[in-house]
C-alpha cells in the first residue's frame, strides 16, 4: 500500500466564512487542495503534523496565526503585494492559495510579525481615535464653510473657532438666518461630543503607554509622547521584524523613491509606503523638535539640525528628522534601552 505524501508547506487563502487550502510535499507537488469552513480550520490543522503555513497579512490573519502556532505549526504572514508575483494564470482562490504556498518558501521573503492580542487592542484604540479626529475635522470645516458663505471669516485654528462661535451665533438675524443658526448649533454639539470621545480614548491610550515598558522607553526619544509611542508598539511590537533602523524608516515610507538602472542612481520623493498613520505621527514629532531649538543641544541634535537647515527646505528638514527619529525609535525598541544623546561634536543622537 502506497503511503500518503506528507504535507510540508500549506498556503491558506483567507475568506470571511471559507478558507481555500493548498498543501505541497517536500518536492513541491500538490498533495492537498480543499475548501474548509472557518469552523473546520483548527480541527483540520490539529490533525496535521507540524508544517510551514503561509498566509497573507489581512483581517483575521494574526488571530489565525496565533492559533496555528499554538498547535505547533510554523505560521508566517506576508504582505499581499509580495505574494502576487507568484500567482500563475487567471485569479481564483485556489491559485491564490498555491501562490501563497510558493511565496512562503522563498528565503528572501519579507514577513510580517504576528501581533499579540494586546497589540491588536491598542491598534484598535488608535484606529477609532483616528476616525473620530477625522470626523471632527470634517465638522469644523463644514462650520467654517457655512460661515464663509455668509461672509463670516474666523482665524484658522480650532481654539479660535471655538471661542468665536458663541458670539457669531448670537449675531443679528441679517447675518445668519434662524435655520442656519440651528444647523451650526447642531454641528457644534456634534463637535463637543467628538471632543469628549477623543479625550476619553486619548486618556486610555496614555494610561496604557505608561504601563508598557516599550512605550516608556520610546517616550525618552525627543518629540515622542504617549500617542506616538503606543502607535509604534502596536504596529511593530519589539521591532524584531526589522534588522536595522534604516529598514524601519523604509517601511514607513520616509526614504526617497529609488529608480536606478545602469549604474545610475535616481532618487525622487519619499515613497510613502507602509503605515500612513505612523508616518504622519513621526512628522508631527519632528515638527515638535524643530519648534523647540533650546532642546536640540540637550538631545544631541543641534549640530545635525543646524547643518541640515543650511541646505534643506524646512518641510524637507522635517521629513529627514522624522526618518531620523524613526530610526532612533527602532534602536530603542530593538536594544531595550532608553534614548541617550551623544554630546561630542562629531556624533549625532542615537539609541544607546
Amino acid at each position: 500500500m502506497s503511503q500518503t505524501p506528507k504535507t510540508a508547506v500549506v498556503g491558506i487563502d483567507i475568506g470571511k466564512n471559507s478558507f481555500h487550502v493548498v498543501g505541497q510535499d517536500e518536492r513541491g507537488a500538490i498533495v492537498l487542495r480543499q475548501k474548509w469552513s472557518r469552523g473546520q480550520v483548527a480541527a483540520r490543522f490539529a490533525n496535521l503534523p507540524p508544517c510551514l503555513i503561509g498566509m497573507e497579512a489581512c483581517v483575521g490573519a494574526h488571530h489565525l496565526s496565533r492559533r496555528l502556532k499554538a498547535l505547533g505549526h510554523d505560521a508566517r504572514l506576508m504582505p499581499a503585494k509580495y505574494v502576487r508575483p507568484y500567482s500563475k494564470g487567471q485569479k481564483n482562490d485556489f491559485r491564490d492559495a498555491e501562490a501563497i504556498a510558493e511565496a512562503v518558501q522563498r528565503p528572501t521573503m519579507k514577513f510580517v510579525a504576528t501581533k499579540t492580542a494586546e497589540q491588536l487592542d491598542l491598534q484598535a484604540l488608535h484606529r477609532v481615535r483616528e476616525r473620530l479626529v477625522s470626523q471632527r475635522t470634517g465638522i469644523i470645516n463644514q462650520i467654517r464653510a457655512f460661515l464663509l458663505e455668509r461672509g463670516v471669516a474666523v482665524r484658522q485654528g480650532q481654539r479660535f473657532l471655538r471661542t468665536e462661535l458663541p458670539r457669531i451665533l448670537a449675531a443679528p438675524s441679517d447675518v445668519l438666518s434662524p435655520r442656519m443658526v440651528r444647523l451650526i448649533e447642531d454641528l457644534a454639539g456634534d463637535w463637543r461630543r467628538l471632543d469628549e470621545r477623543i479625550e476619553g480614548l486619548s486618556s486610555e491610550i496614555e494610561a496604557i503607554s505608561y504601563q508598557d515598558a516599550g512605550c516608556e522607553r520610546l517616550m525618552s526619544v525627543p518629540g515622542i509622547g504617549p500617542i506616538i509611542s503606543s502607535a509604534t508598539v502596536a504596529a511593530i511590537g519589539s521591532a524584531e521584524a526589522f534588522s536595522k533602523g534604516r529598514d524601519f524608516g523604509a517601511w514607513l515610507g520616509r526614504v526617497p523613491r529609488q529608480m536606478s538602472t545602469g549604474g545610475r542612481t535616481i532618487l525622487g520623493r519619499i515613497s510613502k509606503r507602509g503605515n500612513r498613520y505612523l508616518r504622519v505621527l513621526f512628522v508631527q514629532a519632528a515638527w515638535v523638535v524643530l519648534n523647540k531649538p533650546k532642546s536640540w543641544e540637550r538631545h544631541g541634535l543641534k549640530s545635525w539640525i543646524e547643518a541640515a537647515k543650511k541646505r534643506l527646505h524646512p518641510n524637507v528638514l522635517a521629513i529627514a528628522l522624522a526618518n531620523k527619529l524613526a530610526r532612533i525609535a527602532w534602536g530603542v525598541l530593538a536594544h531595550g534601552r532608553d534614548f541617550e544623546a551623544r554630546t561630542n561634536t562629531n556624533a549625532t543622537a542615537q539609541a544607546a
